[in-house]
């Protein structure tokens, strides 16, 4: 297998698909935030996309909003929330997720103490107001996983009624920066029980430079769920893997979710998009064409630390299905 994990002509033909069929060609105008890495956009029942993302410096969390998501380019950016001076809440603000849930709004993020990376925990801004780019958002957390070590990337979705939460965190006892777990709630801040661990990175596409399995990202469609993940280091050997489960399986069990042997979704030479990776899910404008939403970077090679390089843009594209109704990701397409 090749280093890009698919033949040349496979790229090719995932080009197409992934543009509609004409290779090359881009359904938005990409990027489409600069330097906006971790992306995520909810389209909420106002009309309105909110996107947000890790911000360059790791200091402050952001939010945009547009009727649509190509208006997300030239949206005006609002400072919602700063880190700290000092202690915790002070650094690595990473990761933020919007969602409306229960009449309130939360961002989940991820946040330090200024003490290093292994201090990072998840936490979550809450805001009451109708509108999340006006009212106080008041962070809350850490949230509690069971144990205590690096955690971050939390998201949330309910299904058949239930509201879970998915996230990656290190085990000391695994070998692995990160894995995936999920857990029901019992409220948006608080687990109702304990974690179960549905992927830790074992092939050698999700070991390369970093042994990670993180940013978990839920879509689902008709009888089938569909949990994607980020791997490897965040350089050209960032890609997307893949793990499905029933819609009908018990979700925390691990036995029901099955992992994908390839990434979903990778680096292309084609189109020159390298390192494509912690995605969300969204739609169109007309509710049903279903949207990728991720950032990945124009240039393969980077010097010194890969999380260190701030041009980790925010792209769009649509996402295709197979007729075996599994998600079609093809290639990012190119700027």
């Amino acid at each position: 297998m090749s280093r890009r994990w698919v033949l040349t002509g496979m790229l090719v033909a995932g080009a197409a698909l992934a543009t509609g069929g004409r290779a090359g060609a881009a359904e938005h105008a990409n990027p489409i935030a600069w330097r906006r890495a971790d992306p995520h956009v909810h389209k909420h029942s106002d009309g309105h996309y909110y996107f947000t993302a890790t911000f360059p410096e790791s200091d402050r969390i952001i939010l945009r909003a547009s009727r649509t998501p190509q208006g997300l380019r030239t949206a005006a950016e609002h400072v919602v929330w700063r880190s700290r001076d000092s202690g915790e809440l002070s650094s690595h603000v990473f990761a933020p997720e919007i969602h409306r849930i229960g009449g309130s709004w939360y961002i989940y993020f991820a946040a330090g103490d200024g003490s290093g990376l292994g201090s990072i925990r998840m936490y979550a801004l809450v805001n009451p107001s109708p509108d999340p780019l006006t009212g106080t958002w008041t962070a809350r957390g850490p949230i509690d996983t069971g144990w205590s070590t690096f955690s971050l990337d939390a998201t949330t979705f309910t299904h058949r009624g239930k509201r879970y939460l998915a996230w990656a965190q290190h085990d000391r006892d695994i070998d692995s920066n990160t894995n995936i777990y999920l857990a029901p709630m019992s409220d948006p801040l608080h687990l109702a029980g304990p974690a179960a661990m549905l992927s830790r990175p074992t092939f050698d596409w999700e070991r390369r430079g970093h042994a990670v399995n993180e940013a978990p990202a839920m879509l689902s469609r008709g009888d089938r769920l569909f949990l994607t993940y980020s791997a490897s280091a965040t350089d050209s050997n960032y890609c997307l893997g893949m793990l499905s489960a029933d819609a009908d399986a018990d979700l925390m069990d691990p036995a029901s979710w099955t992992k994908s042997p390839d990434p979903v979704f990778a680096s292309s030479d084609v189109t020159g998009q390298y390192g494509p990776g912690h995605n969300c899910f969204t739609v169109d404008e007309d509710g049903q064409t279903d949207l990728l939403v991720y950032h990945a970077r124009p240039y393969e090679q980077i010097e010194g630390e890969p999380l260190l390089d701030p041009n980790r843009h925010t792209r769009i594209q649509q996402l295709h299905w197979n007729p075996d109704g599994t998600p079609h990701f093809g290639i990012p397409v190119p700027d």
